[in-house]
């Protein structure tokens, strides 16, 4: 087991500025929780908070978007810019879990989330929702935003909503959910690749 109190912090900070969004995001995946995010679309940035304190990850996220649009570039940028930020923390993936899968509940809802750090990008989400938004943000979105989080992080990720009723419940459970298995995939147990091939 690695002595995690001798391990080099993983932190990283990125910045995206287009004609469409200009975003500055910091984490620390080895945080506790704390966030101080603002997106303009109310939904996310709950979703995200969500995230980090479950993940415990420490996130601070501004976001300036084209929102007189739509929210597509602001949701969709985010989750490039998270994913990204994710991937240059984690480095070269020494030591890690790798693996991660959780379930969380919210009253009747449940989710079930599996993650894998491989470096391959792809990603399987079905939340189910019926409303066509949540608060200011669309819910076709909502899958976007995990979709380009797995593709810029480089990991295979599966979020499935298993049963619920209330949007707001669905789209809370699945990312409490996330945040649970990239904790556990996150999280360092030695100092070897966690592959066969010696490399990810």
């Amino acid at each position: 087991m690695a002595d995690e109190g001798s391990l080099k912090l993983r932190r990283a900070t990125v910045e995206r500025k287009t004609k469409e969004t200009d975003i500055s995001l910091s984490v620390n995946i080895d945080g506790s929780g704390v966030s101080e995010i603002s997106t303009g679309i109310g939904f996310l940035d709950h979703m995200l908070t969500a995230l980090s304190k479950h993940g415990r990850m420490d996130l601070t996220l501004s976001c300036k978007g084209d929102l007189h649009v739509d929210d597509h570039h602001s949701v969709e940028d985010c989750g490039i810019v998270l994913g990204q930020a994710v991937k240059a923390a984690l480095g070269d993936l020494r030591g890690i879990t790798r693996y991660g899968y959780a379930y969380a509940p919210l009253d009747e809802s449940l989710s079930r989330a599996v993650v894998d750090i491989s470096g391959r990008p792809f990603a399987d989400v079905n939340l189910n929702l019926q409303r066509e938004r949540i608060g200011n943000l669309s819910c076709e979105m909502l899958p976007h935003f995990l979709s380009s989080f797995a593709t810029s992080a480089a990991i295979t990720l599966h979020v499935d909503v298993l049963k619920g009723e209330n949007d707001h419940h669905r789209a809370e459970s699945a990312f409490k959910a996330l945040a649970l298995a990239l904790r556990t995939a996150f999280k360092r147990e030695g100092t070897d690749i966690p592959s066969t091939k010696g490399v990810l």
